[in-house]
């Protein structure tokens, strides 16, 4: 890092970096990783949270494709909580610390950065050389051990499971063998011929059919303890140093004593092991580098921690002394004994010693007087001042803005929030006469513009920022705020349970063969000298089904309980009959739909031309991130407007917080709705009947897919996105003067 000096800070050990924005910072990180390289030496960067966490990693991506980056997450529960972290986090924390052994033991030396958050770096880890014996790896042709490997996964968190879904699942069928270990996107799957492996493949978790061929894969642990003989005595061992005499039915130590998991467990992560490591264990030599803010993150996350702490040793001495009073045992299961805070976190005088030469990032200038490096980065230019105006020309504007830059000799790059915002805004930009206009996927590419060129990349960042020799300009920066939201892996459905904490006593659960039950509790059965967490769901007549956590996905929500909900009888013909029936309905529905799907595609009418310089614009100003279900419908409607019928009916009727949209066969209802319709009652009838190619645009986009009728609203700032029946005729009414297409209400 040059021109590196330290602050006038009262901690005189320490460097604050100034000039650093968003997007400019991950340039910085980047060039420090490969100043230290020749060193052998590894930079950890510690942000401000897991949101700051994740925008990096894509920055990182972007700027800089040479550099290798780990990201280490946080557990995404409370402190000294009752439930466990989520087995993805969980796993992805063991692949981050496997890697990093794994650059120690390389050769190959190349710019190595960890991100990691304040909440994960104070957290103590597993052991090095506990992990770094913890391996197992197979290869196509080669032999295995089928009984060995799977006492392999049973002690390394892995759950036998019937199919294969998530990370740490693992199945065995014969000679199939499904698992989806640690740091995988895919599960893999082994066909075993005795015990030479034939092939290995992945495979899609949801249709469970194979897809790319492996030569080998290598096997780590997806939990941060194991439960073999060894670490199971230790627990013992320590939990009756730590807590006195344990009673029988304490849960916690009566599962790991047997070799089960428990829920929670890892919060008594330090009873498996003789000491705890932390990530600057894993490399010793590091560099360190910090958020703005982050050094006081830590500082109130230690005061976070310790009001838990505190809050769980309340109730413990409460419990105790009411037992007591009650003549019982002085120890229960029900008690909760929180480890001491130096055990699972690292204390502020160790913190403060690791971490004292490390750099601080901040996005502001150097105040005047003060003698420290300035990268010479600022916020970039948003444009706000032009879209206030009535008549402001925002485009007109950022080309001035552009060649002014081009003119300074710096290189312009426009970051997109996705692909087809990408299209649209250069649709936009070529219209408005911005020319050279050259889509970019990373840094290398950035190189390779020409001075008169504009890079055009996606990459979201929120706000831009203005180097000495770059100047990148965010989509927001444009056209305005937006609502964002990062994508998540869909599944089936949202309406089934994935945790078993999402359920209380009493609720109501439907099963999928057996119909509507309560849960009871959560309990433990002995079957076939196997023992099993267990949801006991109670039916009509008093009569009980035990289901598996494993195979949690075959229940769901029914919903709230008003007291006059009829349990089903287990093993009765109701269920069944209900089910055959809804089938029946829907397949009456089905045959309605494919009838009116058939008379459209009779339908003749000459061909549409959409306008599109006039599709560009209206799209580029809508503030919400399509989902991929919107994007494949868009898609869908623009290759089919061609043929589209030239007269089409779009009936409208919001009531109070009811909307009926046709061709739907049945309302919209529900908490997605009444979002959608709290900020506006104003109740209307209304029909609009579209003469040209927007009426004709909007109305395929209806029929298409119910969300994407987003799209016809275009409304700036935070408006529900359905239906806005005010702002709606406004557009419209305005889009009348220049399109010539008619409405009326009534």
């Amino acid at each position: 890092m040059h021109n590196i000096a330290p602050n006038t800070d009262k901690r005189a050990d320490l460097v604050t970096i100034y000039g650093a924005p968003e997007g400019q910072d991950a340039r910085i990180l980047a060039r420090r990783a490969r100043e230290i390289m020749p060193q052998d030496r590894v930079l950890i960067h510690i942000a401000l949270d897991d949101a700051r966490l994740s925008a990096l990693r894509d920055l990182l991506n972007f700027f800089a494709p040479d550099v290798k980056v780990i990201t280490l997450p946080a557990w995404d529960c409370l402190p000294y909580d009752r439930v466990s972290p989520h087995g993805d986090v969980v796993a992805a924390r063991v692949a981050a610390l496997t890697q990093m052994m794994v650059w120690d033991q390389e050769k190959e030396r190349y710019p190595r950065i960890i991100l990691t958050s304040v909440n994960a770096a104070l957290q103590r880890v597993m052991p090095r050389e506990t992990l770094q014996n913890a391996s197992f790896s197979a290869v196509v042709g080669g032999r295995i051990d089928l009984d060995q490997m799977t006492m392999f996964l049973a002690q390394n968190g892995y759950l036998r499971t019937d199919t294969v879904r998530e990370t740490g699942d693992f199945a065995v069928r014969g000679g199939i063998v499904d698992i989806f270990p640690a740091g995988y996107d895919d599960p893999i799957r082994l066909d075993l011929f005795g015990d030479e492996v034939e092939s290995i493949k992945t495979f899609d978790p949801l249709s469970q059919r194979t897809d790319a061929v492996l030569k080998s894969f290598a096997l780590q642990p997806v939990t941060e303890f194991f439960l073999n003989d060894d670490s199971v005595a230790q627990f013992r061992r320590k939990y009756r140093d730590a807590f006195g005499v344990v009673q029988k039915d304490d849960p916690l130590y009566g599962a790991v004593s047997e070799g089960r998991r428990y829920n929670g467990m890892e919060h008594w992560l330090p009873l498996f092991y003789e000491r705890m490591d932390s990530v600057f264990d894993y490399v010793p030599q590091a560099a360190v580098m910090f958020d703005h803010h982050a050094r006081d993150s830590y500082t109130e996350r230690m005061v976070q921690i310790r009001d838990f702490y505190d809050a769980r040793q309340s109730l413990e001495r409460a419990a105790m002394e009411r037992e007591k009073k009650q003549g019982k045992g002085v120890l229960s299961g029900s008690i909760y004994h929180p480890l001491p805070v130096e055990t699972l976190y690292i204390e502020k005088e160790e913190w403060q010693s690791l971490t004292a030469a490390g750099y601080d990032l901040s996005p502001f200038g150097a105040a005047d007087g003060v003698d420290a490096p300035d990268e010479g980065a600022r916020k970039g230019r948003d444009f706000v001042d032009i879209r206030a105006l009535p008549d402001g020309d925002v485009f007109a504007e950022l080309k001035k803005y552009i060649m002014v830059l081009h003119t300074a000799k710096k290189q312009v790059v426009i970051a997109t929030y996705s692909e087809g915002s990408k299209t649209r805004l250069r649709g936009v930009m070529e219209n408005a006469s911005i020319k050279d206009v050259v889509e970019i996927k990373d840094a290398r590419d950035l190189k390779k513009l020409k001075p008169h060129e504009v890079g055009l990349c996606v990459l979201a960042l929120e706000h831009g920022f203005a180097a000495p020799d770059l100047v990148v300009l965010s989509e927001q920066d444009i056209l305005g705020d937006r609502l964002a939201r990062k994508a998540k892996k869909s599944r089936k459905s949202d309406n089934f349970l994935t945790e078993v904490s999402a359920l209380d006593e009493g609720d109501l659960v439907v099963h999928i063969d057996h119909g509507i039950g309560r849960f009871l509790a959560l309990e433990t059965v002995n079957a076939a000298g196997t023992y099993y967490d267990c949801l006991k769901i109670e039916y009509a007549g008093g009569d009980r089904l035990y289901v598996p956590v494993v195979n949690l996905d075959v229940l769901s929500r029914f919903g709230s309980d008003e007291g006059t909900t009829q349990l089903d009888k287990l093993g009765g013909a109701g269920w069944q009959a209900r089910k055959a029936k809804a089938k029946k309905n829907l397949m009456e529905i089905a045959d309605k739909l494919l009838g009116i799907a058939a008379a459209r595609q009779l339908r003749k009418s000459d061909q549409l031309q959409v306008s599109p310089e006039l599709y560009n614009e209206f799209a580029a100003r809508f503030p919400y991130s399509e989902t991929e279900d919107q994007e494949r419908s868009i898609n869908s409607v623009l290759v089919r407007i061609r043929w589209i019928t030239l007269y089409a009916v779009m009936s409208v009727l919001v009531r109070q917080r009811w909307l009926y949209a046709r061709p739907m066969l049945r309302p919209c209802r529900g908490s997605r709705l009444r979002w959608l319709c709290q900020q506006h009652y104003w109740r209307a009838n209304i029909t609009i009947i579209f003469k040209n190619v927007l009426r004709v645009w909007a109305f395929a986009l209806i029929n298409s897919h119910a969300w994407s009728r987003q799209r016809m609203l275009r409304a700036p700032k935070k408006i529900w996105p359905m239906v806005q029946c005010k702002l709606l005729l406004v557009r419209m009414r305005s889009l009348q003067k220049i399109s010539g297409f008619k409405i009326w209400v009534y």
